[in-house]
């Protein structure tokens, strides 16, 4: 793993994780980390590792708020923001290359999908997307990946509280180019990333043969 290089946010400096091929890649995946954790989760980790041995730019981005070593991540918006000004700031400097993948886990696979096509991504990759809170399925975020406008697959632990895949199913049904796939586990998806790499490069693999 790579060690990170500060990115200017208007929220403070960013941090950005990158691994995998600088020159050549078959094409590039920011991804961000959860509320909870950073850019170290064994899914990230996983995914991160699995992509740049088959080709990939992996560029996984460390918030400001995690930088400045807070604990409480800041609202929905914000976050937005400071993605928007990292990802702008890897264009300018040449870093995104090939079919561009947003992704992440959790408020990272939300920010993902919010910013998809404002960004001009061609794919998104939600790990753990956080569909309802635990026991309100009332208060469903189902409209952040029905919005992404770009091909997206959710990789949803068979456990998960925030939303068992066959609750995103439901949530994505008639969605074009849209696809769930189950595996073991709950909301961290630590119990098996090496099956969270898998299908998320199966994914990749799919994306970029549709985008060569």
């Amino acid at each position: 793993m790579s060690s990170p290089a500060p990115v200017g946010t208007p929220l403070g400096p960013a941090a950005v994780h990158a691994d995998g091929p600088a020159d050549g890649a078959r094409g590039t995946l920011v991804l961000g980390h959860g509320a909870g954790g950073g850019a170290g989760s064994a899914d990230l980790v996983a995914v991160t590792t699995s992509a740049a041995a088959a080709g990939w730019r992996v560029l996984r981005v460390e918030q400001p708020w995690r930088v400045a070593g807070k604990r409480i991540a800041p609202a929905p918006p914000r976050l937005d923001v400071a993605w928007t000004a990292v990802v702008e700031a890897l264009r300018a400097g040449g870093a995104l290359t090939g079919p561009l993948v947003f992704g992440g886990r959790s408020a990272g696979a939300r920010v993902a999908c919010r910013t998809a096509t404002a960004l001009g991504a061609d794919g998104v990759l939600a790990l753990a997307f956080p569909l309802h809170p635990p026991g309100r399925p009332e208060r469903s975020r189902a409209g952040e990946l029905t919005g992404a406008g770009v091909p997206l697959v959710v990789v949803q632990g068979e456990t998960d509280a925030f939303g068992r895949p066959a609750e995103l199913v439901v949530a994505l049904d008639g969605v074009p180019s849209a696809s769930v796939c189950a595996v073991p586990g709950d909301h961290s998806l630590g119990r098996a990333p090496g099956a969270v790499a898998s299908a998320a490069l199966a994914w990749l693999e799919e994306l970029a043969a549709v985008r060569s």
